[in-house]
């Protein structure tokens, strides 16, 4: 493998990683959306 081939493989290598961990953190860190309650919705006002 030449030395262009390894330097290309490298950097595409890390750029795959730096997505997944830049996405991965993203999900760790945001906090969850507050769903509405289902049940609250089928309550009978009278």
């Amino acid at each position: 493998m030449g030395t262009t081939a390894l330097i290309m493989m490298i950097s595409a290598e890390g750029i795959i990683i730096l997505f997944t961990a830049y996405f991965f953190w993203k999900v760790l860190v945001t906090p969850p959306k507050k769903e509405p309650d289902s049940y609250s919705d089928n309550d009978l006002v009278i």
